[in-house]
């Protein structure tokens, strides 16, 4: 159980974002690739709250896909050949959930509905 609990933790350090801003000298705060920091405006502060939900929602549906991927794999190294086939059910079921979370995260759905909507 340990085991599932360290790659768990593994996958959910590495699935967290990069951080953006850094401290550069005598305190000032920088960005990473040049992007400026948001203005204080009604436009800039809604645009830094979506991202920050963006970012919220993509780990938190990591930490779920860890959990997911944990469970076919515990079930996936049985001895019992029942929870083996139903590894396999479940792998499948999971990668179609992943496919479809990723789709979304990335804004694949989101493009293919525009492009079917608006054909362009």
């Amino acid at each position: 159980m340990s085991t599932l609990v360290a790659l768990a933790a593994a996958f959910a350090v590495l699935a967290a974002p990069p951080p953006t801003h850094l401290i550069g000298p005598a305190g000032t705060v920088g960005t990473i690739g040049g992007a400026t920091p948001a203005n204080d405006s009604a436009v800039g502060n809604f645009s830094a709250a979506i991202d920050r939900l963006v970012d919220l929602v993509g780990v938190a549906g990591s930490g779920l896909l860890a959990l997911v991927w944990a469970r076919v794999a515990l079930s996936w190294f049985s001895h019992d050949v029942t929870k083996k086939v139903q590894a396999k059910d479940r792998a499948r079921d999971a990668l179609v959930g992943t496919l479809l979370f990723v789709a979304a995260l990335t804004g694949l759905i989101w493009g293919l509905a525009h492009w079917v909507l608006t054909g362009a």
